[in-house]
């Protein structure tokens, strides 16, 4: 039934996941494959879609998240940009594993400028279950980027009736459909974009490592030797370092390689807080997580200029 009002156009642009995903007849109700089934199948198992928004959707990848790579993101970045750039189209959806799924909502955080909706989502259960979450993910994300309440709210992602910002989006549980939270509600998002002029053809390496009881040394030289041009250092505490790491990470440096203090805890890791971060040439991650501090560190190296300065515009 018309109402007389158009409809906004939202574009779909699907990558895989458990959403498109199918049972593994060898897994015994166990395993299942992610990313077989494609966007033309999941939009078809969400009658009256299309009373909510005009819809399109494009095939872009078909993944498990696992899988993802910093090499995809930018694939994902290129055909989101495109359809941003069509004056049609109101706002983004974006299918996505939820492994990776907080990964590839920050890095599109600081990449895109945040003048339309974008609004990740996928599903914890294969579109094949008996219960499959992923058509109410699915609703729900048109619904939001097709609301006027997410305009210049930045990056968000819709799990289980739940709607997050995707600076602060974290999956928090291996089961269950409310795996996904956030230290803050939805509506304090907004756009971040700092990023929203680079357009890398490659994101340069950098390698994360755990700080752990014991962990060698060698696991620095190993990256170095690899090709890491950044080392984020998932350490225990406030960003301790590890005595025995010190020589391996002097010369890490030494090779030009930047290396940031993030912590395996929630809060902060502060410059010159628990380490002479100056002396030592060390960057800090202030509150985001590791893989957070990851994707800024990559992005502060592709883009060049002094890294703690790009790092300190979060808040």
């Amino acid at each position: 039934m018309s109402t007389g009002m158009a409809r906004p156009r939202i574009h779909l642009l699907a990558t895989g996941g458990t959403i498109a995903g199918e049972a593994d007849p060898a897994g015994d109700g166990a395993r299942y494959r992610a990313g077989v089934r494609p966007v033309e199948q999941l939009l078809a198992a969400v009658p009256g879609l299309d009373a909510t928004a005009e819809l399109s959707a494009e095939q872009i990848l078909a993944l498990d998240s696992k899988d993802m790579t910093p090499a995809d993101w930018l694939t994902i970045l290129a055909a989101t940009r495109r359809a941003l750039a069509d004056t049609t189209i109101a706002g983004i959806v974006i299918l996505h594993g939820t492994d990776t799924l907080e990964e590839t909502a920050y890095f599109l955080h600081l990449t895109l400028p945040g003048d339309k909706p974008v609004v990740l989502t996928g599903a914890m259960r294969p579109a094949d279950h008996p219960e499959a979450d992923g058509p109410a993910n699915l609703r729900a994300a048109v619904c939001l980027a097709a609301s006027p309440s997410a305009q210049g709210k930045g990056v968000l992602a819709v799990m289980n009736r739940t709607a997050y910002p995707a600076r602060w989006l974290c999956k928090a549980r291996t089961h269950g459909l409310d795996a996904f939270e956030s230290a803050r509600p939805w509506t304090d998002g907004r756009p971040d974009g700092r990023c929203a002029d680079l357009s890398p053809a490659t994101l340069p390496r950098v390698d994360l490592l755990m700080g752990y009881a014991g962990a060698p040394p060698e696991l620095v030289d190993a990256c170095v030797a690899g090709g890491a041009r950044g080392l984020v250092l998932a350490l225990t505490g406030h960003g301790s370092v590890p005595a025995a790491w010190q020589p391996a990470l002097a010369r890490a440096r030494g090779h030009g390689v930047a290396i940031l203090r993030a912590s395996r805890c929630a809060g902060p890791v502060d410059h010159n807080a628990n380490a002479d971060d100056d002396r030592e040439g060390w960057l800090t991650a202030g509150d985001l997580p590791p893989a957070k501090a990851r994707i800024a560190l990559m992005l502060a190296l592709a883009r060049g200029g002094e890294a703690q300065s790009f790092l300190q515009l979060e808040e």
